[in-house]
């Protein structure tokens, strides 16, 4: 062996090396291990918590799959409603860069009304105030209008919540954009695209990578405001449990599991948004 050369192991790996990494590996495996511990201790911590509430389990497990049949509602809203928020945010993040004073003030305008307006109010008047304007119309002579505007519950939550999220996930989307550095337009000017080619083609697709993991927050919180929509009498998850929890006069238990259905739900977006930011950002974080 040469002098100064350092003794490795098969791989090419130096031993003080490998000692290093197996190191690290073992704080890893200590680490997750202590993690799991923690969740089943605090996983019986809360099983004890209900015992001890004496709640009635064998009341709720009967009528968990009457609760549970209400969940293909909970996520036709949020669905729907992320869909057009999605929509809106975009046409909205444009109009908000837009050199365009018109465009700019509406955007502006529309961000700054349903932001400063709670979201309670905002399904109220889609479902209860729109008639009326309805009615205020045909009053000028405009025949037909009331029954146009007049919409059933489920589509007034979609609109409530799509045009809410939409003002906030606006300004997501504007600050997405914005984060691209000036010099992929320049670039992309410099190759005779237009502001329109530039858009789609360089700067949206390098946004799209900082506006997923936010937007994916959004829908976790919109799946929590769905319930709002029990307020006009759509039978989705929080309806059934309220109204089976009145009824018996066991509204805890009803309330109580809702509540763990909506963090279970909860747990799995989260996973699957924790999966598709890590997929985004691929290129750039260590494995």
């Amino acid at each position: 062996m040469n002098a100064g050369t350092i003794p490795t192991k098969k791989g090419g790996i130096p031993p003080e090396a490998n000692n290093v990494l197996n190191q690290i590996e073992n704080r890893k495996t200590l680490y997750r291990r202590k993690m799991i511990i923690a969740f089943i201790v605090l996983g019986l911590l809360l099983v004890a918590t209900l015992m001890v509430i004496k709640l009635d389990f064998k009341f709720m497990l009967k009528w968990l799959p009457f609760v549970l049949a209400g969940s293909g509602f909970t996520f036709l809203v949020a669905f729907l409603a992320i869909a057009l928020a999605c929509f809106l945010a975009v046409i909205g993040a444009l109009g908000r860069m837009s050199k365009n004073p018109f465009l700019n003030s509406f955007a502006t305008s529309y961000v700054s009304l349903i932001r400063g307006t709670p979201l309670l109010v905002q399904v109220y008047m889609w479902y209860l105030a729109l008639p009326q304007i309805g009615k205020a119309l045909e009053d000028l002579g405009i025949e037909g209008i009331q029954s146009l505007v007049t919409l059933p519950a489920v589509p007034a939550g979609i609109l409530a919540l799509g045009v809410c999220y939409g003002a906030y996930m606006t300004e997501t989307v504007r600050a997405g954009i914005q984060s691209i550095k000036l010099g992929q337009t320049e670039a992309a000017k410099a190759l005779g695209m237009t502001e329109a080619q530039t858009m789609k083609r360089v700067i949206f697709p390098q946004a799209l990578r900082v506006i997923i993991p936010p937007v994916s927050n959004e829908f976790i919180a919109m799946i929590k405001d769905s319930s709002l929509v029990s307020l006009m009498g759509v039978w989705e998850l929080s309806y059934r449990a309220i109204k089976v929890g009145r009824r018996h006069f066991q509204s805890l238990e009803m309330l109580i599991m809702v509540a763990l259905i909506y963090w279970a739900m909860c747990i799995l977006l989260q996973y699957a948004q924790e999966k598709l930011e890590a997929y985004m950002a691929r290129g750039d974080r260590r494995t």
